[in-house]
């Protein structure tokens, strides 16, 4: 594969970082181009690769011409986008026309409902590309949306679960929580933490559909592994919820994060004040510029602020149903350690974490394992050779048997084949 990644910042350094440390075992990636709109930077993740294969190249997400030149220059015959989603509309619709695959870690953006927008569902996160995919399956191409950790690896530890661990299923619920200490607020993309935090959450139920409730709404507290332990999670907005149901038969999905309190308070203060705006610009100076992006000029990069950050984050599915006639609750996760990514990789757990998803996603198409033409989600392919990788990667999977009348009938035959 002739792989052109669009964005050098932490998800696009990583993949490349990621594919680089596997060796042998990266080469599928023949050629990996890392673009920007910012060519210093990407020439400085290519030099920090050792160059060769790693190529930097200057690239305008906005520009449908300058995304077909550089594909044209490399002969490249996939794109994975790892920029800002307000790009993906340009990006997938390029790669279409240029008949290249797609993958990208977040899928195109909703538009909540102004009359009612904490009840009823509107525009749907990747929505577009949906509305698109007979094109792309009749074209003979490959869209892969929602591709990253969450969603990505959590759509795929749900279609593992289905596959292997029950017979029926009731709720798909993906739960991501830290014990992050340091650092800035952010620890991801700014501009992608205001998006999904600030708009309206849904909730998927079978004879109801997609809807929506209220920003942060129905706390709970989680436990995760790994030394976590307890964190309040809350409903947030995210791919998952639009993914899953789309393929696998189940009652109800959720998803949930661990927003801290004074953190969500912040959001919404940007937000009282105009500056989570997003499409109106405001004049400063001699130039016209969203507050939203405003913001992510001046607010600390996550970059550079996560090098001081301690601890680690888990992103994983909760699954519940039946197996064997009896009630089963799984949690399937994987944990990363931010301090032992920054020595791997230069950038930090959550960039990291989400940066795996892809590398092994396109690994599996590349080799034909993973082989569906058209506008598909992870939960889609089969699973096995996924989690198989995961390892391989060096982020390996875990899953915790939760308390259930399943759980009590494995803990007594262990009991039994014990004493035998």
């Amino acid at each position: 594969m002739k792989l052109l990644i669009i964005g050098a910042g932490g998800v696009g350094t990583s993949a490349a970082q990621i594919i680089k440390r596997a060796g042998k075992e990266g080469e599928w990636a023949e050629k990996v181009i890392i673009a920007d709109y910012n060519l210093a930077r990407a020439e400085e993740v290519a030099g920090q690769l050792g160059g060769g294969r790693f190529i930097a190249e200057k690239i305008d997400a906005r520009s449908p011409e300058s995304i077909k030149s550089v594909v044209a220059k490399h002969g490249a015959n996939f794109i994975m986008n790892a920029v800002e989603p307000a790009f993906n509309e340009i990006i997938f619709d390029t790669c279409y026309e240029a008949g290249v695959g797609y993958l990208d870690c977040a899928m195109t953006l909703s538009a909540k409902d102004e009359k009612d927008p904490y009840n009823k569902a509107n525009v749907k996160l990747g929505d577009y590309q949906f509305e698109r995919a007979e094109q792309w399956e009749k074209k003979g191409i490959t869209a892969l949306v929602g591709s990253g950790v969450e969603p990505g690896m959590a759509d795929v530890f749900a279609r593992y679960a289905a596959d292997h661990l029950f017979d029926t299923i009731d709720e798909v619920n993906v739960r991501d929580g830290d014990n992050y200490t340091g650092g800035g607020d952010f620890g991801f993309s700014v501009w992608t933490t205001i998006e999904e935090c600030l708009n309206p959450p849904v909730i998927w139920e079978k004879g109801k559909g997609w809807f929506t409730t209220d920003r942060f709404s129905e706390p709970e507290m989680f436990y995760f592994p790994g030394g976590i332990g307890d964190v309040e999670v809350v409903n947030v907005e995210h791919e998952e919820v639009l993914l899953v149901p789309r393929v696998i038969d189940c009652n109800r999905v959720t998803f949930k994060y661990g927003v801290p309190a004074e953190f969500r308070q912040l959001l919404l203060n940007l937000e009282s004040v105009g500056m989570a705006e997003s499409k109106a610009k405001i004049k400063v100076g001699d130039t016209e510029i969203a507050p939203r992006d405003f913001l992510v000029k001046v607010v600390p990069s996550p970059v550079e602020t996560s090098n001081s950050m301690v601890g680690k984050g888990c992103a994983g599915t909760w699954v519940t149903g039946t197996k064997d006639g009896k009630q089963r609750s799984v949690y399937l996760y994987q944990i990363a350690d931010n301090q032992t990514c920054l020595k791997k990789y230069g950038t930090n757990s959550v960039v990291a974490q989400t940066a795996v998803g892809p590398v092994i996603m396109l690994e599996l198409i590349d080799k034909g394992i993973w082989d569906l033409k058209g506008v598909h989600g992870p939960e889609s392919f089969p699973p096995d050779p996924f989690i198989e990788r995961l390892a391989k990667y060096e982020f390996p999977a875990g899953i915790r048997e939760m308390d259930s009348e399943y759980a009590e009938t494995l803990n007594e035959k262990a009991l039994l084949d014990a004493l035998k």
